[in-house]
């Protein structure tokens, strides 16, 4: 629990840093970093990694989602 705390806790640090930052490369890494935590509270805090197809279940979606925000997100900053 300690490390999955930690771990949060880091998530959010480098969100912290990268969000002053534009552009589409930023835009990703924050995706990127939402995914992460995403999967660590629905692992770690849930407990969905202990069962079986659930995890993937919910973060499949969740990335094909993200991915298509950040399309729709590179396609209006041209």
């Amino acid at each position: 629990m300690i490390r999955n705390w930690a771990f949060l806790m880091a998530l959010i640090g480098a969100t912290l840093a990268l969000s002053p930052h534009a552009g589409a490369m930023a835009a990703a890494g924050l995706l990127a970093f939402a995914w992460l935590k995403a999967r660590v509270i629905l692992g770690g805090f849930l407990h969905l990694g202990r069962a079986p197809g659930w995890l993937s279940a919910l973060m499949l979606p969740l990335g094909f989602w993200f991915v298509l925000i950040w399309g729709l997100h590179a396609l209006s900053v041209r």
